[in-house]
């Protein structure tokens, strides 16, 4: 995939799939470091342990409609190919984390892309699901948690456009502040 917001939007499909009520994706961006590191966790109905072992071998899949997987094996090699690493836990009953990093000065790793229109069409799409993006860059930090953002609307459905347009602004506001503090830098 070209972006990196694609392959946790694929990720966090796979838990809506296994029924998840609430989403939790962490973005780490260290500087001095040069890495990048995505956490991915839901509440789902986690993967059985027969299948943990090969769940990234793109030829399987717990999905009834279709015979391959390609989500997280390609997770997976996107980040082994730029030097990262990659980890995946689950148990059944309680949900999965998946876990990736990627090295940022490798000539590979592509760019984080459009993580505002991502998370902003997955809660559009799932308004009854609850998701937390935290978001760390080099000290600066930035939280949206849709139950904080339902409370406030009172009787306003989450997916209303004027909602999810200020949602999206204020994700592209930190991560553009964020590009604007690199250039200067």
């Amino acid at each position: 995939m070209r972006e990196i917001a694609l392959h946790i939007m694929d990720i966090i499909e796979n838990g809506l799939d296994a029924e998840a009520s609430l989403i939790t994706l962490s973005i780490e961006e260290d500087d001095e470091e040069k890495i990048l590191r995505i956490s991915i966790k839901d509440n789902g109905r986690g993967i059985p342990d027969s299948m943990l072992e090969q769940i990234t071998d793109p030829f399987v899949t717990t999905r009834a409609t279709r015979r391959v997987g390609l989500g997280l094996s390609l997770f997976k090699e996107s980040a082994k190919r730029c030097d990262g690493e990659f980890d995946i836990c689950s148990k059944q009953g309680e949900g999965t984390m998946v876990r990736a990093s990627f090295r940022t000065d490798h000539i590979d790793t592509p760019p984080l892309g459009d993580m505002a229109g991502s998370l902003t069409s997955l809660i559009m799409t799932h308004p009854e699901v609850d998701f937390v993006y935290t978001h760390e860059a080099d000290g600066d930090r930035f939280e949206m948690d849709t139950r904080q953002i339902k409370k406030e609307l009172d009787d306003v459905p989450i997916y209303h456009p004027e909602v999810m347009t200020h949602v999206a602004r204020t994700i592209r506001k930190f991560l553009e502040g964020r590009k604007a503090g690199e250039q200067s830098s």
